[in-house]
């Protein structure tokens, strides 16, 4: 485990389509990659990764700029709507309660799903263009980034189920940064920095009723023709 980014890990090691399984060391996933240590960058040195595709907003990557030695970072900005939102309500006076925020984090995936196709779209591009290692992120490693992985693991042939342990895995993993900070009541601070399936589930609620699901979405939206698809598996599946 890293000492700067709790929820760092390889997405390989699933079982995808045909039996064939997600290789190892191309693919990672994280939280904000802004405090990483000497130690941290010595313990990635072996990983080669080349890019840092970063899912964060604007006042985020300003805020905590991205220390990946020898990784070129590629902008895929999504703007934290979510906790713009939340901090409205409290600065009107209202608190939203466990049920509203829960309510609030879906209606975020929803917007995932609905209108950040362009960025997931480019997304896959680059893993489908660029043949060496690469870690995406954002700054828990689990919203913008959870999805991301749901709709890669979809496209390399995971089952459900297995997508929506890893998504769940955060959980055990993260730590919350002490460079980021969040204010608010216990009830949705706690909401916020962890993840659901009813978020995720919202989500491929959305791609289904919308989109006429996975595959549709996949197919259409995100880019992955058959030769797109094809190239993307040839890649990150082993033979």
């Amino acid at each position: 485990m890293l000492q700067g980014a709790s929820n760092f890990r390889d997405i390989g090691g699933h079982t995808g389509i045909d039996g064939r399984r997600v290789r190892h060391g191309l693919v990672y996933r994280s939280d904000h990659l802004a405090g990483l240590t000497p130690d941290d960058h010595r313990a990635l040195e072996p990983l080669r990764i080349t890019h840092s595709l970063d899912f964060r907003g604007q006042a985020e990557r300003a805020a905590l700029p991205s220390l990946l030695p020898g990784a070129a970072t590629i902008t895929l900005g999504i703007e934290p709507t979510m906790v713009v939102r939340v901090k409205a309500l409290l600065a009107a006076g209202q608190i939203p309660s466990e049920a509203e925020t829960v309510a609030l984090m879906a209606q975020t995936y929803r917007l995932f799903a609905r209108g950040a196709i362009p960025t997931y779209a480019r997304f896959f591009q680059h893993l489908i263009e660029q043949p060496t290692p690469v870690v995406f992120h954002c700054t828990a490693g689990k919203d913008r980034t959870g999805f991301a992985a749901a709709l890669l693991l979809s496209a390399l042939g995971v089952v459900r189920d297995t997508v929506m342990s890893d998504y769940l895995l955060t959980n055990q993993l993260y730590r919350r940064s002490p460079l980021v900070h969040t204010d608010g009541p216990a009830h949705v601070v706690e909401v916020l920095w962890r993840v659901q399936p009813a978020f995720l589930d919202a989500a491929f609620d959305t791609v289904e009723r919308e989109f006429g699901g996975m595959g549709r979405y996949l197919e259409g939206p995100m880019g992955l023709g058959p030769m797109a698809m094809a190239r993307l598996r040839e890649r990150l599946l082993e033979d």
